[in-house]
């Protein structure tokens, strides 16, 4: 079997990339740290479809949860590795710097940044050694131009972009590429609570983008036809920022 590891791959992009990857032949490992319910209804489209999957819990922000999660699955799984990796788990807690909390603060980094290190770092080794591996980070329009509101989430993102591009030339050699997608403004939780309309009419697209486009694209750099893509951090943003 071939495997994929999508971090909170639960629900709204997390969900659409999961699908995609089991329709291109993956067992999809779905980790999902709370929302049981969700992740196992994510598992159920993917069966569905005609798919495979795994529920996978763990805190990606927590590194000996993530590493005893991550040793335990590969012990159950002898002479298999996950040989592509979507680093997509993240929140938001947005505020102005003046107004933030400090747990706000560190509880964005380590979700959304610190967790490549706790994720990524156990799965590298059995990629190398078979040489072949997707990495695939989800970033941001916020970590390449930066967003008033989102300090932390912006350090985070951008953080992720630098890792994506340092970890890419480290790997290459070894046939493993690392390439982040920075989507805009998608149909998901993330942006609940931000004004669609008003938004939309700031995007030369006018409109907001669906997961499954930025799955395709995610499934796309997981193919074997992106072997010489690597470093790369490709915005999906409906022309909002090139």
């Amino acid at each position: 079997m071939k495997y994929a590891l999508v971090t909170g791959g639960s629900r709204g992009l997390g969900r659409a990339i999961s699908l995609k990857l089991a329709q291109m032949g993956y067992t999809v490992i779905i980790n999902y740290v709370a929302g049981a319910a969700k992740a196992q209804e994510t598992l159920d489209l993917i069966r569905q479809a005609g798919g495979e999957g795994e529920l996978l819990q763990f805190d990606v922000a927590d590194t000996e949860a993530t590493a005893a999660a991550l040793g335990k699955w590969q012990a159950e799984h002898e002479g298999s590795y996950i040989e592509v990796l979507v680093n997509n788990a993240g929140i938001r807690r947005d505020n102005l710097l003046l107004w933030m909390e400090e747990e706000d603060w560190f509880k964005v980094l380590n979700t959304n940044l610190h967790s490549f290190y706790n994720v990524t770092r156990p799965l590298l080794k059995p990629m190398l050694v078979k040489k072949f591996g997707r990495i695939i980070n989800i970033a941001s329009l916020s970590g390449q131009k930066g967003l008033p509101g989102q300090t932390n989430y912006s350090a985070a993102k951008g953080g992720l972009i630098a890792a994506t591009k340092a970890l890419a030339q480290e790997v290459a050699a070894k046939k493993v590429t690392v390439n982040a997608v920075a989507p805009g403004f998608v149909k998901t939780d993330m942006v609940e609570g931000l004004d669609e309309a008003a938004l939309s009419a700031q995007i030369p697209a006018k409109r907001f983008g669906e997961p499954e486009e930025i799955a395709a694209l995610v499934g796309f750099l997981a193919s074997p036809d992106a072997a010489y893509i690597n470093g790369e951090v490709i915005a999906i943003n409906g022309g909002l920022y090139t």
